[in-house]
C-alpha cells in the first residue's frame, strides 16, 4: 500500500549517535509531504479527468454505434426503395406496353372497318351514279320523244271539259 502524506508526517526516525539534524530532516519531510500531497491531488484530478474522458468516449462510442446502425438501416431502406421502384417501373412499363398493344389493335381494327366502309360507299356511289345516269338518260329520251309534239297538237274545248268533270263527279 502506498504511503500517504500523513504516513510521511508521522514517521519517526530513531536517533543515533551522530545522526542527521532533526530540523533539516523535518523541513525536508515537510517539503516531501507538500510535494506528495500535490502529486496525489494531481493524480486524483487526472483520474477524474480520465474517467470523464472515458465516459465521453463511451458516450461518443455509443453515438458512433447508433449512427453506424442508422446508416446501415438507411442503406437497407434505400435499397428496398430502389428495388420497389424498379419493380413498380417494370409494372408500369408492362402495363403501358399492354395498353399500347391494345390501342394499336383497336386502331388497326377501326382502320380496317373504315376501309371496308369506304369500299362499300364507293360501290354504293357507283350504283347510285349508274342508276342516276340511267334515270337522266330515260328522262332525256322522254324529252326527245315525239310524243310531246303530239300533245301540243291535241285540242280540247270547254264543253268537253264540263262533261269530263261531270263524269268524275258521278264516279265519286
Amino acid at each position: 500500500m502506498p504511503l500517504t502524506p500523513l504516513d510521511i508526517h508521522n514517521k519517526e526516525f530513531s536517533k543515533g549517535f551522530r545522526g542527521y539534524d532533526e530540523d533539516e530532516v523535518n523541513e525536508f519531510l515537510d517539503q516531501i509531504i507538500k510535494d506528495y500531497e500535490i502529486l496525489i491531488r494531481e493524480k486524483k484530478e487526472l483520474e477524474e479527468k480520465l474517467n470523464e474522458v472515458n465516459d465521453r468516449i463511451g458516450h461518443f462510442t455509443t453515438i458512433e454505434e447508433t449512427l453506424n446502425k442508422s446508416i446501415v438501416v438507411a442503406q437497407e431502406a434505400a435499397e428496398e426503395v430502389k428495388r420497389n421502384a424498379h419493380k413498380e417501373a417494370k409494372l408500369i412499363i408492362k402495363e403501358a406496353e399492354k395498353n399500347a398493344d391494345r390501342i394499336v389493335n383497336e386502331s388497326l381494327s377501326k382502320a380496317r372497318k373504315i376501309a371496308l366502309d369506304i369500299e362499300d360507299l364507293k360501290k354504293q356511289s357507283k350504283v347510285f351514279r349508274t342508276r342516276f345516269k340511267m334515270l337522266v338518260e330515260a328522262q332525256l329520251d322522254m324529252l326527245n320523244n315525239d310524243d310531246w309534239d303530239h300533245l301540243m297538237e291535241y285540242k280540247l274545248d270547254s264543253t268537253d271539259l264540263k262533261s269530263l268533270k261531270e263524269e268524275e263527279e258521278s264516279l265519286a
